[in-house]
């Protein structure tokens, strides 16, 4: 442990993925002394991440992160199953993603379509719900943010450019998906199950919501 924080502790590295782009945070323990301290929230504040802990962690103690990998296991699925989803709409529509989130339950995405249209995105959820069975693998890399932002398609984002660092972590979707992403995935898309629609709803002009779920 190198640094504490009123209500957390910051570590020279961690597995511990903090809550941002849309995604939780890790949970699980940090154990030192024989003893395991719950981490139950994972934040970035500037260029560090702090994990907090209630209990007596000494600055330079030498201690050992454990994730919930259930917890992020799930959360790696529905999150691959969103870059799927994402990758149908786009080949299919060229509409960018207005919003998304995602919890332990479901996820949602927005989509700058005009018109609402439930059975359409039904369609383009069972789509890429074909498509994730017939197992694709995910490739991570990186690029100069120069490249990333000339490559036509690797920011999906309507409303936001990827964050001012010169080299950016893509993730590819064999043959469906690839974008600027800093998030955990799964090493291949029929690791995802099956991603099944939820519902849909008009939440404003240019943001048409799909709730999705993976089992």
């Amino acid at each position: 442990m190198i640094d504490r924080r009123e209500n957390g502790v910051v570590l020279d590295r961690t597995a511990f993925y903090p809550r941002g782009g849309g995604l939780p945070s890790d949970v699980g323990v940090i154990v030192y002394g024989g003893k395991e301290f719950s981490v139950n929230f994972v934040y970035s504040e500037g260029d560090v991440v702090v994990h907090e802990v209630q209990g007596d962690i000494p600055v330079g103690a030498t201690v050992t992160g454990k994730i919930d990998w259930e917890r992020r296991y799930r959360i790696m699925k529905l999150h691959t199953a969103a870059h799927v989803i994402v990758g149908v709409a786009y080949s299919n529509f060229g509409v960018l993603i207005t919003g998304g989130d995602i919890t332990l339950e479901k996820g949602h995405l927005d989509f700058s379509f005009e018109r609402m249209d439930r059975e359409l995105f039904k369609q383009i959820v069972a789509e890429a719900d074909k498509l994730a069975k017939e197992g694709h693998n995910v490739k991570i890399y990186y690029m100069k943010r120069e490249g990333v932002l000339k490559t036509p398609g690797l920011v999906k984002l309507a409303e936001k450019l990827p964050p001012k660092i010169d080299v950016l972590r893509i993730v590819e979707i064999e043959g469906i998906d690839v974008q600027a992403d800093g998030g955990p995935h799964v090493a291949n898309t029929k690791e995802i199950g099956t991603i099944k629609f939820l519902k849909a709803k008009n939440v404003g002009k240019g943001r048409k919501r799909i709730y999705y779920t993976v089992e």
